[in-house]
């Protein structure tokens, strides 16, 4: 079973169901929905069968396939999951399902059909997979920037009123990134080069590599720079509030639930185990950031007026917890940041799904627009609660493990950005219960008055869309063990490149076993 190539499978499949999407004649917006469905569940059963076919006491990289692409500088199609990829592969197996049947009524502005982004949204698909696969540095930069291609086009032509400027703001500063990166990944091989007799682009060669630290430096700060403007980290963020409030809802969800996870995928893969001594020295400057980009993401997150702005914000809070964990340099805080990654796409997801489904029935993004929806529309309110309490990280839902771990992780390494980052927490409940009781609660009002029947409850369709992201902040809230377990033995791993034990107190020379773990 290990031997089947998972991963190239599930590249393979939606790359060729977009094409299939794209192919249909004109008009056939109907067939589009249900071959675009049906590959996004293929996806799913197959990251399903990839996780069981995955050895948890294995090798640190499994399920590997390996093509030479380009011999002549090094360069192979070679692919491979960790644990850490592993659960992403999951989180997209479940979330472009979801988005494909919460699009299924959409159409584009000014009427214009559907089918190229239907088609757009199974390229991205397949990119999305091919960035937290890849094995080959090079491999990994084409899908990071080939990434940008399907969202720049589901942003600019299916996007709200504002949609070109956030398609080029978007394109513009992920473009400007990627290119920054692009020359690490090529001073990443001359150095290969100088020490190996060849250059490689080969990751398991190059974390072997022993790189004069100004140079290490150096080659970190361009990974660095591409991945913090991707996750974003504050100050470089501006480009996600303007994409994410004129995205689709679809395209929104898989903006801010997978897309910016690449960015903090990229700090534990690539910035810790390649520059380890570069990334100690970093390391505080990189949780001010993160901690100023708490307060001030979450600050923001409560003068906002804009619905899809506000989720924007408080994403941006989340990615400072996560490259807290991320920098502690600890297992425990590892651990929680990769959990945070996988819990934030699921609550946030569901939260911009519910917000877009209150803007739906209104027309109207504005929060002042909106109050005591509940009293037409009750069961939308208790799921935008959930939503909420979700997002805020209260105890019995996902996120409340992952903040948690991130939190006893990094206060031993880091105790006063930890006791900053508390305050993070207080203002996410502000913001987040702020904006529930000026939409949902008290009289009717605004859009609510004028507009009544608009504001039917949840149907079917919209059940079937939120069900399963409930399930999952629910039963990861009470249950993470699943998904810890895989990941905990990739982050150790990591841990060990890094010179830090699971405390983060004093160098490892032991290999992890699998029991090392967050427990």
């Amino acid at each position: 079973m290990s031997d089947f190539p998972w991963l190239l499978t599930m590249i393979a499949v939606p790359a060729v169901g977009g094409a299939v999407v794209a192919a249909l004649p004109r008009g056939r917006d109907a067939q589009a929905k249900v071959v675009a469905l049906a590959v996004s569940l293929v996806v799913l059963v197959l990251a399903v069968l990839a996780t069981v076919a995955f050895d948890v006491g294995g090798e640190r990289f499994q399920l590997a396939t390996s093509v030479s692409w380009i011999p002549a500088f090094g360069v192979d199609f070679a692919l491979g999951v960790d644990g850490i990829a592993l659960v992403m592969l999951l989180l997209i197996g479940v979330l472009v399902p979801v988005v494909v049947v919460a699009s299924w009524r959409d159409t584009g502005p000014g009427g214009r059909p559907m089918k190229a982004y239907f088609a757009w949204l199974l390229v991205l698909e397949a990119m999305m997979v091919g960035v937290f696969v890849a094995t080959d540095v090079f491999l990994f930069y084409v899908f990071f920037e080939a990434m940008l291609v399907p969202m720049y086009f589901i942003i600019g032509s299916f996007g709200g009123p504002r949609r070109q400027y956030a398609a080029v703001k978007f394109f513009l500063y992920s473009l400007l990134g990627g290119l920054v990166m692009l020359a690490s990944v090529i001073g990443l091989y001359v150095v290969s080069n100088s020490q190996l007799g060849e250059g490689t682009f080969a990751f398991d060669a190059l974390r072997q590599l022993e790189i004069d630290p100004g140079v290490q430096k150096l080659l970190f700060l361009g990974f660095f720079i591409a991945f913090a403007i991707k996750a974003p980290l504050v100050p470089f963020h501006t480009w996600l509030p303007d994409s994410g409030a004129e995205a689709p809802i679809g395209g929104g969800v898989l903006l801010v639930g997978v897309l910016d996870k690449v960015g903090t995928f990229g700090f534990i893969r690539y910035c810790l185990p390649l520059f380890p001594d570069a990334a100690r020295d970093f390391a505080p400057y990189v949780l001010v950031l993160a901690v100023l980009g708490i307060g001030y993401a979450a600050l923001l997150a409560m003068g906002q007026s804009d619905l899809k702005r506000l989720v924007t914000y408080t994403s941006i809070a989340h990615f400072g917890f996560i490259a807290l964990g991320v920098f502690a340099f600890t297992t425990e805080g590892g651990t929680g940041a990769v959990l945070y990654m996988v819990n934030h796409g699921i609550s946030t997801g569901l939260l911009f799904l519910v917000v877009g489904m209150l803007i739906a029935r209104g027309g109207s993004r504005q929060i002042g627009d909106y109050g005591g929806v509940a009293t037409k529309a009750p069961l939308l309110a208790g799921v935008l609660l959930v939503a909420g309490l979700a997002s805020l990280a209260l105890p019995g839902t996902n996120s409340f493990v992952s903040e948690f771990l991130v939190l006893i992780g990094s206060f031993p390494t880091w105790p006063v950005a930890t006791v900053l980052a508390t305050v993070g927490i207080v203002l996410a409940a502000l913001y987040v219960l702020l904006m529930v009781q000026r939409t949902m609660h008290g009289p009717a009002r605004g859009l609510v008055l004028e507009k009544p029947g608009a504001f039917r409850d949840l149907g079917r369709r919209e059940l079937v869309v939120v069900a399963p992201l409930i399930a999952l902040v629910i039963g990861l809230g009470v249950y993470p063990q699943p998904l810890l377990a895989l990941i905990d033995p990739a982050v150790a791993a990591t841990m060990v490149d890094v010179g830090s034990d699971p405390a983060g107190t004093e160098p490892v020379t032991a290999e992890p076993t699998s029991e090392q773990g967050a427990d």
